[in-house]
């Protein structure tokens, strides 16, 4: 996740201390995908890509920055109803980028080992949980086809308890909103805007198709690092 620091500096008036306060703005940019728009074709089209990351992930990464100077300057003023006002914005914007720049990484293509199956220490950990990788990807498939509107279905692994879980967020809640331990191995967007143009409104083949690009590799690093 790209990040810009910009530092201003505000005097701590009325003290005669000739002191000054660092203040740090942290901003946000649109990460780089790894591959070509049109690199995961035929699963997901170029165009759905394109649009996918240029216009709706950027559309997050605008309104979250925006929302975060709003909130530095309500802080600076002491405006407590703006704070609280700007809380929704900055969880929708904050978590459709960092569920994005998850997802980006959650594929890979075909010709790069996208769909290849785990076979390392995250590949035993899905069979002693959920019994085959054929029976988590059905799990999956199933609860994200019936999510009702607009989410994301995920594979996570619960860092405290090493253990790995199934979870559904609405909107653009980022995985961790289901339990502070919950770290995202694996992401899959349930936006009609991932999948639309190309699958209409059957998502439950935009689904069966995915696995055909998803980068188990990055899933297992993270998992590693987890689960040491």
């Amino acid at each position: 996740m790209a990040l810009r620091t910009f530092v201003t500096r505000k005097s701590l008036g009325g003290l005669g201390l000739g002191l000054q306060q660092l203040r740090g703005l942290q901003t946000f940019s649109l990460p780089d995908l790894p591959y070509d728009y049109g690199a995961l074709e035929p699963v997901i089209s170029g165009e759905i890509m394109h649009l996918h990351h240029q216009k709706h992930h950027q559309t997050y990464v605008t309104n979250y920055n925006k929302a975060l100077e709003q909130l530095d300057d309500a802080m600076a003023k002491g405006d407590s109803s703006t704070v609280v006002k700007l809380q929704n914005a900055i969880k929708f914007n904050g978590g459709g980028h960092i569920n994005h720049s998850t997802f980006w990484k959650n594929l890979a293509p075909i010709h790069e080992g996208g769909g290849e199956h785990p076979k390392d220490s995250l590949g035993w950990a899905i069979d002693t949980h959920f019994g085959s990788l054929e029976a988590m990807v059905q799990r999956m498939n199933a609860e994200g086809a019936a999510l009702q509107g607009s989410g994301w279905v995920w594979l996570g692994v619960d860092k405290e308890l090493k253990k790995l879980v199934i979870e559904t967020t609405a909107n653009q809640d980022p995985l961790v909103t289901k339990g502070p331990n919950l770290v995202p191995l694996l992401g899959i967007d349930v936006w009609e805007h991932a999948y639309y143009l190309q699958y209409k409104n059957v998502r439950p083949d935009y689904l069966k198709n995915i696995w055909k690009v998803i980068n188990w590799k990055y899933a297992s690093e993270v998992y590693e690092k987890e689960c040491p």
